[in-house]
This record gives structure tokens, sequence and C-alpha cells, in this order.
């Protein structure tokens, strides 16, 4: 399966931004599917996930409560919703897909990268 992410750009501090993760080849269904990112000289972190029916999500801890991930399976496209961003919020954002039957945290689980696209949060 091949991911496009899109949706970055610059925005303040408390602002939104949308990001969209579209998804061609396989069935879509298929995947859970999820976001990470990566800051200037800081490894790569678990950013949210959703299981293949999009019923079940998960977040990291930094973005609990303000983070929103959600599917739509007949557009093939996952998205972040990202509200009250923070400055520590910037960073480069992948889109990723596995074909495991669970959620999964640990990025060497998936099968499948984007090529990433660049939040960033100024004050």
């Amino acid at each position: 399966v091949q991911l496009q992410a899109s949706g970055g750009g610059l925005v303040q501090a408390g602002g939104s931004l949308r990001l969209s993760c579209a998804a061609s080849g396989r069935p879509f269904g298929n995947y859970v599917m999820g976001w990470f990112r990566q800051a200037p000289g800081k490894e790569r972190e678990f950013v949210a996930a959703i299981s293949w029916s999009g019923g079940r999500t998960y977040y990291a801890d930094s973005v609990k409560g303000r983070f929103t991930i959600s599917k739509d399976n007949a557009k093939n496209t996952v998205y972040l919703q990202m509200n009250s961003l923070k400055l520590e919020d910037t960073a480069v954002y992948y889109c990723a897909a596995t074909t495991i039957k669970y959620i999964s945290t640990y990025g060497p689980n998936y099968d499948y990268w984007g090529q990433g696209t660049l939040v960033t949060v100024s004050s």
C-alpha cells in the first residue's frame, strides 16, 4: 500500500491543523493505521493509532485530549485532527500502516510509511 500524507503547515500555538493520509493499493480497511512524529534532533515517537474498523483508538499521553485520529475506509483516508497545538508538537508527522490485527505503538511493527508532512507550531 502507498501512503501520501498532507495537511502540514505553520500554525500558531493554540491553533489547529488536520492531517490527512491517503492510501492506495490494497484494501484500506485491512490495516491498522498510525501516526508518528519526529522532532528535530529527537527520535521518532508514536502519536496515535486506529483499528482497521475505526472502532478503537489509542493516543500518546502527550496528545491525549488534543488530537483525534479517524479513518474513512470508503475514501481510503486516515485523519489526524490536532487542536490546542503546542510548540512541542513541531515535528514531521508520518502516517503508517500495519497488517497486524491489534493497535501497536511500536514503529517497527508498521509495514508501510508515508513521506511525512511538516507541522511547525510558532509562539
